[in-house]
């Protein structure tokens, strides 16, 4: 018989436990919450709340699924310790209860059963796939819609289980979920869709083998009239693209005519769903050919996907303007994490040509692009893939709040897609978009003319020269548009504007007619009424800094008087981007910055900010990193300020590592800034800062965040030790017995910025101690050969690693030269871009004592010698003495007729600037 309460009290005590933690008091829900987490230690707990979900008919919906939605997290945190007879209990209801009546209820089954499955596996619990196919078949439509729920939530959530397990089970759920495209319910087609798409990324066998009945069954659906269903639909064709586009070819004609008419769904959710189709099919070959003819007919759509629909405005608070005074709310604050500092060698000739920022200037257009904001070197921000993306279906909110305004929308993917296009048919498509542009731009209804200002911004990179003959007439416009009424398109101008800044910064023939107006408004802008308005001008003026750099210095006074202006009047979130604006300013103008005047302006209130955040407060953050670019800047400017700053990120580095419990990991971000503005304090300051480090234990802290397993932590580590090196070699030293071993083991590119700031550092060491690291050059040079040899190795790895090899060649050459025919490729490749200087000195001095001492290693690959020989602007006397002898020697070695051979291989401008510079 099954298992039935034993006390009817304890059953009630637990359902009035449920019924008041739904109640809108926090202070209950607390209570509530503790006395649910106290009766887990009872192992029947579980046994009542599955009785709850799956027996109680006549107790209330909300009741029951929150009784299940308990159960489900106490299954996620501690499954394996239920006792057998609770886990059999839970299953055997589980799978009694599908077919409820409530489609709520059967969701949070289907919940809890997918839950089970992911705990341990499928083979765990053996009948559960067959009585849910057996469930599919069944006349009573709860039970089919209430197995499929459960199946698609397992698909969902172990499809790779699925596709790898012994039994093979895709091979018969597959065919079967493809009969049901066509059934008469809604809700199920929808499930069964569903189901299968999760395996086209995967290309599962099962699906792959039965491609041509899915499509079949799946163009059946195109007009279906429910939203889910075409929803699935649209997101199966997109996927398909990617994975089987060959088997689409013959039906593109179709898919775009069906595409086109699904982006303008009346439902948004369909039309984002369509919409993902543009941006798939424009990293396609066939992009150009295929979507040239329906150009004229997709564009527009685009352009009319991208106005804010009413509710959008009433979200975003669109018509409210003046709102500076109220305070963020917490929720409204996306939670910052630092990204750890990376270090170079060297600045690369071609650092402008930012050619692989196509898409991510365009995803923030509801509040504008922030990116700005990222250092230039900063690796990916991979803290953010932490956030628990589970349980989406579980804790769906269902009121609309002010987040939905920064989710992926239409608005967003269509001006994606329209960035994206104008990257692949570039002026052809204008046309089509400059008559839509001028009615857009000059409508009377505000909210078409902000979208015509997003859609300029779209454009801004792949229609650049087709557009450069209307600039200034536009930017003219734009400038204007920065004083409309309306504050969303005042901020969505700030962001189109950043998108200009490269032509507005350097347009030779008028260029400051249009960079002192726009430098004046965005400062007017900076501090306007509205929040929206604010965090777009300050991200837009990043933007035109990072681009002007030394253009900004004459204004210096007058930008930083409104940014501190800004710090008086900005709330919580907006402070946040000011500091990084502040940062950025440093960052561009550098040592112009120290000036008495200006620094008698900007530190006290970010002195006073630091006095009044305490350490575990993560707007420190924002902070920290504004600070390092401003004690990089200011250098000795900054010595007044320098003892409290170091000071305290000491103590953040040891507090962290001293701290206990499971939310140190969460804690090390606090350290990792503190290790990077003490970095910036070494690059800034040089030796001022020696007697800092002689009065610390930073050495000591220093080895231990160097062995953390966090790679951040162990990425900043080695930028500072080689910041150290340079500013203080003495103290480092003495530890590096420690560090040279430990920096070995961290030359794995797997880690790409731990390995480019650990190469960076054993390359700054080895300047400082010569011929003494000889004892570790065999191991360090095999990893950094096989770096240097990699595909697809990100440059600026590639460059740092070439220099160091150079440096270990300049101390070691005896060790090094040995090698050179493995690297002398890539490395001259590597280096040949980069601008002249002491690093680079270094490099090729070291590899032109390793080609004196094995010339026969570099005879293969000479021409790649002479060509980076050739990059050098004006080589310092001593290299090009050490230049003209290698390649008169090379000369004399092969003989007159041999080197013309060679020679005449050579392109043009590379054989005229060897005869110039060296005579051969």
């Amino acid at each position: 018989m099954s298992w039935q309460p034993g006390q009817v009290d304890d059953l009630q005590q637990i359902l009035t436990l449920l019924r008041q933690s739904q109640s809108p008091d926090t202070q209950v829900q607390r209570q509530v919450q503790a006395r649910l987490e106290s009766l887990n230690q009872y192992p029947d707990f579980n046994k009542y709340l599955v009785y709850i979900l799956t027996k109680l008919f006549d107790e209330q919906e909300a009741t029951r699924s929150l009784s299940g939605l308990i159960l489900k997290n106490n299954a996620k945190s501690h499954y394996e310790k239920f006792p057998d007879e609770v886990r059999s209990y839970i299953k055997q209801e589980c799978l009694s209860a599908l077919g409820d009546r409530s489609p709520l209820i059967r969701a949070t089954v289907g919940i809890l059963i997918t839950t089970i499955v992911t705990k341990g596996t499928l083979e765990q619990w053996p009948a559960l796939l067959e009585h849910l196919y057996s469930c599919l078949d069944s006349p009573d439509v709860n039970l089919c819609e209430g197995a499929f729920g459960a199946l698609q939530k397992i698909c969902e959530d172990s499809a790779d289980q699925l596709e790898n397990a012994q039994s093979q089970p895709l091979n018969v759920l597959i065919p079967k979920f493809i009969q049901f495209f066509l059934h008469s319910h809604s809700k199920i087609r929808s499930h069964a869709i569903a189901c299968v798409n999760e395996f086209i990324t995967p290309r599962a066998t099962a699906l792959m083998t039965n491609i041509d009945v899915f499509l079949e069954n799946l163009f059946q659906l195109a007009n279906d009239t429910d939203s889910d269903v075409r929803k699935h639909v649209c997101r199966a064709l997109v996927m398909l693209v990617e994975v089987r586009i060959e088997r689409l070819i013959p039906h593109m004609q179709q898919i775009i005519e069906y595409m086109l008419l699904t982006s303008q769904d009346g439902d948004d959710a369909v039309a984002l769903e369509a919409c993902e189709f543009w941006l798939m099919i424009a990293d396609q070959p066939i992009c150009r050919d295929v979507l040239q003819p329906y150009l004229d007919k997709l564009l527009p759509i685009l352009c009319k996907n991208m106005k804010y629909s009413e509710i959008d405005v009433i979200i975003l608070q669109g018509d409210i303007d003046d709102d500076e005074h109220i305070p963020d709310r917490i929720e409204d604050i996306r939670p910052r994490f630092h990204r750890a500092r990376t270090r170079q060698h060297i600045p690369n000739l071609l650092d402008n040509d930012d050619s692989t920022s196509q898409l991510n200037n365009v995803t923030d257009t509801n509040n504008n692009s922030t990116t700005a904001a990222t250092p230039p070197n900063s690796q990916s921000d991979q803290h953010l893939q932490d956030d628990d993306e589970e349980d989406d279906d579980d804790d769906e909110a269902t009121g609309t709040n002010a987040d939905q305004a920064t989710e992926w929308n239409l608005r967003k993917c269509s001006a994606a897609a329209l960035d994206i296009l104008s990257n692949v048919f570039r002026e052809s498509i204008l046309p089509i978009l400059l008559p839509i542009l001028r009615e857009m731009l000059f409508h009377n209804n505000w909210q078409i003319k902000e979208s015509g200002i997003l859609v300029l911004g779209a454009i801004a990179e792949g229609c650049s020269y087709g557009l450069t003959p209307h600039l200034p007439d536009l930017v003219d416009y734009l400038i204007k548009c920065l004083n409309d009424q309306k504050p969303l398109v005042r901020s969505i101008t700030c962001w189109t504007l950043s998108r200009y800044s490269t032509w507005i910064v350097h347009n030779e023939v008028e260029q400051n007619k249009f960079l002192i107006p726009l430098m004046s408004e965005l400062l007017k802008r900076i501090l306007d009424a509205n929040k929206k308005v604010q965090e777009a001008a300050c991200s837009a003026f990043a933007t035109l800094e990072e681009e002007a750099c030394v253009q900004m210095v004459p204004y210096l006074k007058q930008i930083l008087e409104t940014l501190v202006h800004a710090f008086r009047k900005y709330q919580a979130k907006n402070l946040l981007i000011l500091y990084d604006a502040i940062g950025t300013l440093a960052d561009s103008v550098g040592s112009h910055l120290n000036h008495s005047d200006y620094i008698e302006l900007l530190m006290p209130p970010l002195i006073e900010r630091w006095n009044i955040l305490r350490n575990d407060d993560k707007d420190l953050f924002p902070l920290l990193e504004c600070l390092s670019s401003i004690a990089t800047a200011l250098q000795t400017g900054f010595l007044p300020y320098c003892e409290p700053v170091f000071v305290r990120c000491i103590v953040l580095v040891q507090q962290t590592l001293e701290a206990n419990g499971p939310n140190a990991q969460l804690d090390k971000d606090f350290m990792i800034v503190a290790l990077d503005l003490l970095s910036g304090l070494a690059e800034g300051l040089s030796s001022h800062i020696d007697s800092l480090v002689e009065r610390s234990n930073l050495l000591s802290l220093l080895e231990r965040c160097a062995q953390d397993p966090m790679a951040e932590v162990r990425q900043s580590s080695f930028a500072l030790l080689g910041d150290l090196t340079k500013a203080c070699f003495h103290h480092v030293r003495k530890h590096l017995n420690f560090f040279l071993p430990l920096l070995t083991q961290n030359l794995n590119p797997h880690h790409v910025s731990v390995c480019n700031n650990a190469i960076w550092a054993i390359g700054e060491i080895a300047v400082q101690i010569g011929a003494e690291i000889q004892p570790f050059v065999s191991i360090i040079l095999e990893s950094l050969i096989l770096i240097v040899n990699r595909n697809n190795t990100p440059k600026t790895l590639l460059e740092n690693t070439a220099i160091t090899i150079g440096r270990l060649g300049l101390v070691c050459p005896t060790d090094v030269s040995s090698q050179l025919a493995r690297f002398i490729r890539p490395w001259c490749v590597a280096l040949r871009n980069i601008r002249d200087n002491d690093e680079k000195d270094s490099a090729f001095r070291g590899i032109c004592n390793m080609i004196v001492l094995n010339p026969l290693g570099v005879t293969n690959d000479f021409i790649y010698v002479c060509d980076a020989i050739a990059s050098w602007e004006k080589p310092p006397v001593e290299l090009h003495a050490k230049f003209r002898d290698i390649l008169h020697s090379f000369k004399q070695e092969f003989g007159n007729e041999q080197w013309k051979q060679l020679t005449d291989r050579f392109p043009l401008p590379l054989k005229q600037r060897l005869q110039i510079h060296y005579g051969v």
